[in-house]
């Protein structure tokens, strides 16, 4: 038994090494031009296309697959980074607890509140782009190597179809030689051998010829039917295949494009909770800076009569930048005139509070002889109060702000309704739009401590 098993390996693979040299001598005769070559023009651009296809599929695994690295990446970055911002984050500062629990909830935040079991918003994005779209471009692109190894099945047995069609056709056309040949050997056999030898030999040479013939034309019919249904079987496929590219795209990109605005959604929700709470922080920072350097202003004011002589004598400083403006409440929309009417009428109804009891018994304050005193002078708006220059330039961040530049003169002018003055701004014009135009109309907010009382 082991010796037939032997055997029967032996020859299958002599049969394997035989078609093999038959194909390589057909293809050679090929491309000599001795032999003609079945051509399909219509299944090689499928062929084409099919490459093409499969190129393009896993290009775009291999890139999805990137993608899916880049976000676990992304995702283990940002866990450092907002872990980072949890340890720096001092307990004096604004909102600490609040940040550790943003924190918590950026690294722990739920999607889903049916879920069993709570998952980040990294992982669950990474999760659902590995199930849906990735699952999907691999069942996708799962089909390819079946097709690719019957499109080359279907190479090979075009050329063995190609082999036993050229041998078919030397058969028949060597036929009629061979019957000649085989009617003058009988001729000769007529005169060397008996009368009842002559039929006998003429019918065995037939014979054999007959038997090549039919050997190579059932050859012939064999291949010729295992191509054709190889060749069936793809032109039905292959234009399928390729139709079908684009729903995978749209199903692909589509999905990913949904994952990506849940999850930048979710996330935008969290960085919108963390820029609040930077920007308290930074309110409450300049909010001390604009304490102690009120503090040491005051200090200042009270010991310039004991270091008047010692600073006079030392070497002027060099001018510091003030640091930024206070910050802005919303803007308040300016009373309309019939409201300021009534405010009016009101107020001289009603009995003068202590400020004016104060001003009636002692006389008006330096500011009010002030903007009594201008308000009657031709040369200076109404309601001027006094003069400063600017010793810093600013830049207006408002249609309602007034542009600085060193040295500009500003009159500084009092509110129309004082609730609307905020703390750390003073109203003005630039005197010299007034003394050019005499109108108001370019007036506006400046900070105070950008400018020095002149």
């Amino acid at each position: 038994m082991a010796e037939m098993g032997k055997g029967g390996t032996a020859g299958k693979l002599a049969i394997s090494v035989q078609k093999r040299l038959t194909r390589a001598q057909e293809k050679v005769m090929q491309k000599l031009g001795k032999a003609d070559e079945t051509r399909d023009a219509a299944f090689e651009e499928m062929v084409a296309n099919f490459n093409k296809q499969m190129t393009e599929g896993g290009k775009l695994q291999k890139d999805l697959k990137a993608y899916l690295l880049a976000v676990k990446t992304m995702h283990d970055a940002s866990r450092r980074l907002q872990d980072c911002l949890a340890d720096m984050y001092e307990p004096d500062w604004f909102g600490k607890e609040e940040m550790d629990a943003l924190t918590e909830e950026m690294i722990e935040k739920e999607m889903d509140n049916n879920l069993e079991d709570t998952d980040t918003l990294w992982l669950d994005y990474h999760q659902n782009i590995m199930d849906k779209p990735l699952t999907s471009l691999d069942s996708y692109l799962a089909q390819f190597p079946d097709i690719k190894a019957r499109i080359a099945k279907r190479d090979r047995k075009m050329v063995d179809f190609d082999s036993a069609r050229h041998h078919f056709s030397s058969l028949q056309k060597g036929k009629k030689k061979d019957e000649a040949k085989i009617a003058k050997q009988a001729a000769l056999l007529e005169m060397a051998a008996p009368s009842w030898a002559q039929g006998l030999i003429s019918a065995h040479q037939v014979a054999q010829t007959n038997l090549s013939f039919n050997q190579a034309e059932e050859e012939l019919g064999r291949a010729q039917k295992i191509f054709e249904e190889l060749n069936v079987e793809l032109q039905d496929e292959l234009p399928s295949l390729w139709d079908n590219r684009v729903g995978v795209y749209v199903n692909t990109f589509q999905g990913l494009a949904g994952h990506q605005e849940k999850f930048h959604g979710e996330m935008s929700k969290l960085s919108q909770n963390l820029n609040d709470i930077m920007t308290k922080l930074e309110e409450q920072r300049e909010l001390k800076k604009d304490a102690s350097a009120a503090a040491k202003t005051g200090e200042g004011s009270r010991s310039e009569g004991t270091n008047h002589s010692e600073s006079a004598s030392s070497a002027p400083k060099a001018a510091q930048r003030p640091g930024p403006p206070p910050s802005r409440p919303a803007a308040r929309p300016a009373p309309s005139p019939d409201l300021r009417q009534q405010r009016a009428d009101s107020a001289e109804d009603e009995e003068p509070d202590a400020d004016s009891a104060v001003t009636a018994a002692t006389g008006p304050t330096t500011t009010q002889q002030n903007a009594v005193t201008n308000g009657s002078d031709g040369d200076l708006p109404p309601g001027f109060l006094y003069k400063v220059k600017a010793v810093h330039e600013y830049a207006a961040t408002d249609g309602d702000e007034l542009e600085l530049k060193i040295g500009d003169d500003v009159l500084v002018l009092a509110f129309d309704n004082p609730d609307e003055q905020d703390d750390g701004w003073l109203l003005g014009v630039l005197e010299a739009h007034w003394l050019q135009n005499k109108d108001t109309s370019a007036k506006g907010v400046f900070p105070e401590n950008f400018t020095q009382k002149v």
